[in-house]
């Protein structure tokens, strides 16, 4: 989700530059809502588990696609369905671009020996010299950021109409080594909804995570469990009309910072240098592990992989300094 949700900024971008430009943006249904209200850039769902299944099913996909007068195509996931796709682009004599990923630079960051440790250049430059590759100068430097939506009816059941300061905490990643203790997660959110214009709305998914949310609001008035009651869409307009983020190295960062919010982002085994920084954000909101307490981090580009002795390395990021952080934010 993340992945995706860093083209939006690149997809706003080029509209505006090219606005003559046709786009398609190919991906699965469930992403739509994320490029609502972009110019020229129509939604292509992929059924990728129907029409678009397997080796047959992606030659569907071309042929669907060549039916649009499609005049170049832009890999921007360069993995096996997209490189095959794009294939059969290359043999129709059509022009073509791929990502560079860079990951021989992400293992020379994250390897335990000899780390060369360095910025790379983020994703969301990576997808803008697709686009150049294809021949479309392409400015990043100054994004523009869509105006605020009006709340949908469900989103203002479920939180009434804005007052005071709207405060997202997504408290979940993929993997456990990029996820900061629940514990301290606790004193975060009970740190922040001790002052009572502040409303905080909890993101997650699925039945164990909304479980933990519950327990996270244990029955604080302005705390707001959001998981499993929005669809995308609304939760895309909340999201929209927040005032902070707080996440950890996770898809909601890649989201709220779609719509130029302010996003705090924690960091334990994955590190910003590895270009999954939040587009167009500060560096001081991205809060990394003590690495002169943990010199081998990051130790992963995902944060799958377990070093031992590591487990503890967010903890080196305190309840206090994340609050202190916020309350700047939004000051």
């Amino acid at each position: 989700m993340g992945d995706v949700a860093m083209t939006v900024p690149v997809l706003r971008a080029l509209a505006k530059q090219h606005p003559t430009l046709k786009i398609t943006m190919v991906s699965r249904p469930f992403f739509a809502p994320f490029f609502d209200g972009i110019p020229n850039v129509e939604f292509f769902a992929a059924d990728l588990k129907g029409r678009h299944k397997g080796i047959f099913g992606l030659f569907k996909l071309y042929s669907d696609l060549s039916r649009l007068n499609i005049d170049a195509f832009a890999d921007l996931h360069n993995v096996l369905r997209s490189k095959i796709v794009r294939t059969f682009f290359v043999a129709s004599g059509k022009s073509t671009g791929k990502i560079d990923k860079g990951r021989d630079e992400k293992k020379a960051l994250t390897r335990l020996q000899n780390k060369n440790f360095t910025r790379l250049k983020t994703s969301v430059e990576r997808y803008a010299d697709v686009f150049r590759e294809l021949g479309f100068a392409l400015d990043l430097s100054h994004p523009e950021f869509p105006a605020k939506p009006k709340l949908s009816q469900d989103v203002v059941e479920l939180s009434g109409n804005k007052s005071g300061n709207w405060i997202g905490i997504a408290p979940f990643a993929a993997h456990q080594g990029k996820q900061y203790p629940l514990d301290l997660m606790a004193q975060v959110v009970s740190g922040i909804s001790d002052v009572k214009s502040n409303t905080i709305f909890l993101f997650g998914a699925g039945t164990s995570e909304i479980q933990i949310l519950e327990s996270l609001k244990s029955g604080k008035e302005n705390v707001i469990v959001v998981a499993g009651k929005l669809s995308l869409k609304s939760e895309l307009k909340l999201i929209a009309n927040l005032d902070v983020m707080l996440s950890m190295d996770s898809g909601n960062a890649h989201i709220a910072t779609m719509f130029g919010i302010p996003t705090v982002t924690l960091w334990g085994a994955t590190h910003p240098f590895a270009g999954f920084a939040p587009f167009d954000q500060p560096e001081s909101n991205q809060i990394v592990s003590d690495r002169e307490k943990f010199p081998l981090l990051p130790t992963s580009v995902y944060g799958n992989k377990i070093v031992e002795g590591y487990e503890d390395a967010m903890r080196t990021i305190s309840a206090e300094f994340v609050i202190q952080k916020i309350n700047d934010l939004i000051a």
